[in-house]
């Protein structure tokens, strides 16, 4: 797999992000209250949110829709469809089919740590009679899950982890933690990227806000980083911001793979890696 770098400023106007000034604590512990929830068969759905802006423009840059399945040991699988925000007109009359599948959307089934990855990008490059590509210990989520949010706190060790560098605020917690810290608990975070994160790159910092709903599960999650967390690059203030709201906590979710016969485990070139020199719509680079 390939690293993902931006040429792009990217701000976020902070203001519905700003904490509230700290009030009693939350009335459950998040954590006991996930946990809970871990029930073969049940889960929750989602929606993210990514804004990228820089100097005072703000744009929606992607979104997603998506649902976690859990099993009596936490998170068992996911499916989650993303969608890259780029107008038609943004694509030069002479792209690559390459180029053009960024307007498609891209679903990534996930079951342990096993990905299945149909449309977007990757969609071009696959074989005719297939429609998804297998990637053992696969993304999270395709090129799309990138830009998403990489803060997973269906994971306990990093929901403890948000909590234990926060503090109480009206309806839930905020706080910051750095990118070492999240790589080091979570495994979410860790699939995520196409490269480990180097030291100058694990020194940047998340901040968060965390709604919760009356059962104290999470309800909202808001982060906002550079998009050096990514590995991208990045200048000045620069910085992403994902929205990302819960529903549905406890129902039944089935989260299957695809047909056998509708997958490949290599593109239609006989390799799995994506070719260089992919540059998207609003400058960043798909690099070696």
């Amino acid at each position: 797999m390939k690293r993902i770098f931006a040429g792009v400023a990217l701000t976020v106007a902070a203001a519905a992000l700003t904490a509230a000034p700290a009030q009693a604590a939350a009335p459950k512990d998040p954590v006991v209250a996930l946990k809970k929830q871990f029930v073969a068969g049940t889960g929750v759905k989602f929606i993210d949110r990514t804004i990228l802006s820089n100097r005072g423009q703000r744009e929606i840059f992607m979104r997603r829709t998506g649902t976690f399945a859990f099993s009596k040991a936490g998170l068992a699988a996911s499916d989650i469809t993303g969608k890259f925000n780029f107008k038609q007109s943004d694509l030069p009359e002479d792209a690559p089919d390459l180029l053009k599948g960024l307007f498609s959307p891209e679903r990534t089934i996930r079951i342990g740590t096993t990905s299945y990855i149909s449309g977007g990008m990757f969609g071009t490059l696959l074989p005719e009679d297939k429609t998804w590509i297998k990637f053992p210990k696969g993304p999270t989520g395709g090129l799309t899950g990138l830009y998403g949010q990489i803060v997973n706190i269906t994971e306990p060790n990093t929901l403890k982890t948000l909590l234990k560098s926060g503090k109480a605020i009206k309806g839930g917690y905020a706080g910051a933690i750095t990118v070492g810290q999240l790589n080091k608990v979570s495994a979410w975070y860790r699939a995520s990227l196409f490269e480990k994160p180097g030291k100058k790159q694990q020194k940047v910092v998340i901040s968060w806000k965390l709604q919760l709903d009356g059962k104290g599960l999470p309800k909202r999650l808001v982060t906002t980083y550079s998009p050096a967390a990514i590995g991208m690059d990045a200048e000045g203030k620069e910085t992403l911001s994902v929205d990302t709201r819960y529903t549905g906590w406890g129902s039944k979710v089935t989260v299957t793979a695809p047909p056998a016969d509708e997958v490949t485990t290599e593109f239609k070139d006989g390799t799995s890696e994506i070719p260089d020199g992919l540059t998207l719509p609003n400058g960043d680079v798909v690099a070696k």
